[in-house]
Order: C-alpha cells, then sequence, then structure tokens
C-alpha cells in the first residue's frame, strides 16, 4: 500500500483534466454561437427545458451542454431545484464582450489550432511555415475578439496618452496608420475617440480588410477611416503619419526588421510608433512562471511562428520575443530611443522614435 497517490496518479490525473479542458473549447464555442451563455444570462437561473425555450434548440441537447458547463465550472447547477445559472464573474468572462474581463474569443482561437492541426503538421515537416491567409476563418474572428478586451481597457487611458505628446497631436488632428489591422477594431477604437484625426488600417488579408471597411461603415467613422490591402513592407507610399501602430503584429512578420524599417520610414520627423506586443520575459524559465505563458507559447507553436516562416526572411520571432529582442529589432531598424512606456499583463508597450 501507498500513503497516496503517486506521482504517476498525479500526472494521470492532471492529463485528464487538460483532455477535459480541450473537449470543453468546443463546447464553449458552441455555446456562443449558439447564444446558450447570453440566453442563460438574461433568463436567469432557469432548467434545461427554460434555456431551450428561451435560445430556440432542442432541450435533449442543450441538457447535455449544460451537464459538461457544469462539470467544467462554467455554469452553477443548483440540485434542489434542477436549474443552471451564471454567477457574475462567469458572466463577465463568457457573456460581456464589452467588459475588460471577456474572454470568449480565446475559444474561437483554440478552435482555430485544432481545425488547422493538419496544416500545420505538414509545415513542421517541410520547414515553409503556414500563412495568416491559408488559416480557417474562425482565427480571423477569435483574434479580433480575444484582444479588444484588453485593447479596450487600455488603449486610450493607459496606452495612448503615456507616449510623448501622442495624445495632443490625435486632439489636434494626426495622420495615424495601424500596420496588421485585422478586422479593424483598434482602429475604430482610435477613431471614436479622436474625431479630428485621420486614420489608415493596412492588412495584406483581403477578406480582414473588407471585414474592417464594413466595421467602419456600422461605427460611423468611414468618412475618417480607410482600409488598404497592402504588405507590412510596402503600405502607405508617399504618405507621412505622426503615428504608426502595431498591435500583436510584429512577431508574426518574416522581416521583422525590414518591417520596423519600413515603419520608420513613413513617420513625420517627429513622428512615433506604438508597438503592442505580448507582455513576455527575455527568458524562458522567466515566462514559465507567466500564467499566461501557455497560451503565448502554445499560439505561437500553432500561429505565429508558421506565419513568419511563410514570409521572406522567416526570422520567426514567436510570440514571447520578450522586450530585449524587441528593442534590438526595432534598433536594427534605425529607431534611436525605445522606451518601455506600460505594462499591463497581458501587454508589452513599446515607444519608438526616430
Amino acid at each position: 500500500m501507498t500513503d497516496g497517490p503517486t506521482k504517476l496518479d498525479l500526472f494521470k490525473g492532471k492529463i485528464a483534466g487538460e483532455i477535459g479542458a480541450a473537449m470543453s473549447v468546443s463546447l464553449a464555442v458552441l455555446g456562443d454561437r449558439l447564444g446558450l451563455y447570453k440566453a442563460l444570462a438574461a433568463a436567469g437561473p432557469c432548467t434545461s427545458a427554460e434555456l431551450a425555450e428561451t435560445a430556440g434548440v432542442n432541450e435533449r441537447n442543450v441538457r447535455e451542454w449544460l451537464a459538461a458547463q457544469a462539470a467544467s465550472g462554467y455554469v452553477d447547477y443548483d440540485d434542489a431545484d434542477g436549474r443552471f445559472g451564471l454567477n457574475a464573474e462567469q458572466r463577465a468572462v463568457l457573456v460581456d464582450e464589452d467588459g475588460p474581463a471577456y474572454m470568449g474569443g480565446g475559444f474561437e482561437l483554440a478552435a482555430a489550432m485544432f481545425l488547422d492541426e493538419p496544416k500545420v503538421a505538414q509545415a513542421f515537416r517541410s520547414g515553409l511555415g503556414l500563412g495568416w491567409h491559408e488559416r480557417c476563418g474562425c482565427l480571423f474572428r477569435g483574434t479580433e475578439r480575444f484582444f479588444r478586451p484588453g485593447r479596450a481597457a487600455n488603449l486610450l487611458e493607459v496606452w495612448l496618452p503615456a507616449l510623448e505628446g501622442v495624445e495632443a497631436k490625435l486632439k489636434a488632428g494626426a495622420r495615424v496608420a495601424d500596420v496588421g489591422c485585422g478586422h479593424g477594431g483598434a482602429v475604430i477604437m482610435m477613431a471614436q475617440a479622436f474625431p479630428n484625426a485621420h486614420f489608415v488600417g493596412f492588412d495584406y488579408h483581403g477578406p480582414s480588410v473588407e471585414h474592417a471597411r464594413a466595421a467602419a461603415e456600422a461605427a460611423g467613422v468611414a468618412g475618417r477611416v480607410r482600409f488598404e490591402q497592402a504588405a507590412a513592407k510596402d503600405f502607405g507610399e508617399g504618405g507621412e503619419f505622426d503615428l504608426i501602430t502595431m498591435f500583436d503584429a510584429l512577431h508574426d512578420m518574416g522581416d521583422p526588421v525590414g518591417t520596423a524599417h519600413h515603419m520608420r520610414s513613413r513617420l513625420t520627423a517627429d513622428g512615433t510608433c506604438m508597438l503592442v506586443e505580448p507582455n513576455a520575459a527575455d527568458s524562458l524559465s522567466e515566462n514559465l512562471k507567466n500564467p499566461f505563458s501557455r497560451i503565448m507559447y502554445s499560439a505561437s507553436t500553432m500561429i505565429c511562428t508558421p506565419v513568419s516562416m511563410s514570409q521572406e526572411v522567416g526570422l520567426a520571432l514567436g510570440a514571447a520575443a520578450g522586450p530585449g529582442r524587441l528593442t534590438e529589432v526595432a534598433r536594427q531598424a534605425g529607431f534611436t530611443r525605445v522606451r518601455r512606456v506600460a505594462d499591463e499583463s497581458p501587454s508589452l508597450v513599446l515607444e519608438l522614435k526616430l
């Protein structure tokens, strides 16, 4: 007899928990797309039959879904009356898309990693990488939704005010470029806050540019915002910008030095580049202490590194490049002033000046 669980038992238990968590990804995506979380939040504690009627889905299916959600701790269950509900924390993380705690988009990112695994496996074998445009659609939606809460909480209140003289320029009518704009959320957010400024978002992925244009129209800022399809190393020819931003994208570039150099060439003499990247440390050992390291390294393995390797140079910085490596890239590109202006986990913000 043993006095307790062996190391093998403990590790098997850990892996069982991991498999359960992985299986929960598809159920969370299902709940998000079918509106089950929002319906449960609106209805309050209810039975599976009541939720099925509210959400317009089959009761037997939703009954099993609710049991799985309760087993995962995503919803609460009251055995006394057989009702399921969402507590305040669950609503904040799973329902409130405009709140700073929302993480629902992360499930779509995880789903994209599962769906694209065969393509990534081939990229492992070939070493040729896998382009952003070759990925499944939920990656683009998930990326926008995953990063939006952090940007909404910090971009206007923390990051931009921390940049030297930038907020005053924006209020006066600055010209701003966002490189790798994706679905355009950050550009639209800035345009709504600074009505005198003019914004342009650049992305090489055509469908994302079209989505961004529609989003700008819906937000009522299309007159001051435009989105163009262009690569990061040749955007904005003939134009100079007071501010150039790049959100969580430099490490995806095949040639980050060349990209940063081109960004520098498109700045006015006293212009600023704001670089937002994952808040990694400069060493693996330090990053392993970070509670976000699993997400960071997993996404980097399945998304960021193959994307970079599919391009020219293929430097593959990875999502955990860290401030030291990012500063080195900026200086190689010709920036003489690099300043860390914000450290709001999970984001690192660097100010680059000529």
